[in-house]
């Protein structure tokens, strides 16, 4: 993929962020999304790629747009599969909270795995900790290979898990063993990425989160050389269901623990972010009269590049915002 194909990508989170970032603390988890998914849509029909969504709203059925199968971009090589989340964080937004993102991942076509909107058990690290950790492997286990990989003791170890009830034996091994722990309330990219960061104060994440946003989280670790493992995880009555949609999308195993490379199997990906809450990894909108200020990450896997960039917005001088339907559901 064309290097130039990064900066059209931050255009399109940017855009997101900005149509969702108007509901921070609104209550209005919904309308947030819907801002952000129509802003990131509108924005894609002006990027030079042939895209098709593999990671999105959901299926046809489920999703007005950005479906799992929707082409985006106007149609011009290269081919490309998309995975992407306008609104990562659609209850911290609601609520006004840290962590919400609008991010998307890209790599060569047949190259992202199609995974169901269903649960998956995830573990991500930093380079330092590649080859290191892995699912099957037990809590106690996985965190002696962290601090050793680190050079740290256990308790200056930190892991981010996400609060939820299912997840209390974890919290319990990790209390046991005496490292740190940060309980998320919801979105868990935002932290998986940031575990690559030396500076983040997150060295581990852990737990059981949404698929989808799994897949997005190893192509940012792709491209920060860090490690990634995902299991699917049926739930309750949906299991019946959700295995049907994995062997429809081509995984006859759900019980298969994914690696890094099967869940991203190019080394051609760009990772695009852009912060609409402050977060582990960026800073949310911030409004100055007429203007918005936003932060956007931007990696390519085989430059091995970094960018934050900071841009400022002149919302008056925005075609998007004066487009009806996204002024529609930003007012």
């Amino acid at each position: 993929m064309e290097r130039e194909l990064a900066l059209e990508f931050a255009r399109v989170t940017e855009a997101a962020a900005l149509a969702s970032a108007r509901w921070v603390g609104r209550g209005d988890k919904e309308a947030a999304d819907d801002a952000a998914v129509t802003a990131m849509r509108v924005m894609f029909d002006t990027v030079s790629v042939n895209g098709l969504v593999v990671i999105g709203e959901g299926e046809m059925d489920e999703a007005p747009m950005l479906y799992i199968g929707e082409k985006v971009g106007i149609g011009v090589p290269p081919a490309v599969d998309i995975a992407v989340d306008p609104l990562e964080g659609t209850n911290i937004v609601a609520k006004g909270l840290t962590g919400a993102i609008a991010v998307l991942a890209a790599a060569p076509r047949g190259s992202l795995l199609h995974a169901p909107d269903m649960y998956m058990d995830k573990i991500a690290v930093g380079a330092e900790c590649k080859g290191r950790v892995h699912l099957e492997a037990t809590v106690k286990e996985n965190l002696r290979e962290v601090s050793r990989a680190l050079d740290k003791l256990m308790s200056e170890i930190t892991v981010v898990i996400l609060d939820r009830p299912r997840h209390q034996g974890i919290i319990e091994e990790v209390r046991r063993v005496g490292a740190r722990i940060k309980l998320i309330t919801d979105g868990d990219v935002s932290p998986g990425v940031a575990a690559a960061y030396d500076d983040s104060g997150v060295d581990i994440l852990m737990g059981i989160g949404g698929a989808p946003e799994g897949v997005i989280t190893a192509a940012a670790l792709k491209c920060l050389g860090g490690d990634f493992q995902g299991r699917l995880v049926p739930e309750g009555d949906e299991a019946p269901d959700e295995i049907r949609r994995c062997h429809d999308m081509g995984i006859t195993d759900v019980n298969k623990v994914f690696s890094l490379d099967e869940l991203v199997k190019s080394d051609d990906v760009i990772f695009v972010a852009t912060g609409i809450t402050d977060s582990f990894l960026l800073k949310g909108v911030r409004y100055h009269k007429r203007r918005a200020i936003t932060e956007t990450l931007v990696m390519r896997s085989t430059s091995g590049t970094i960018r934050h960039i900071e841009a400022t917005h002149h919302l008056d001088k925005k075609p998007l915002f004066k487009n009806s339907l996204i002024q529609k559901i930003m007012e």
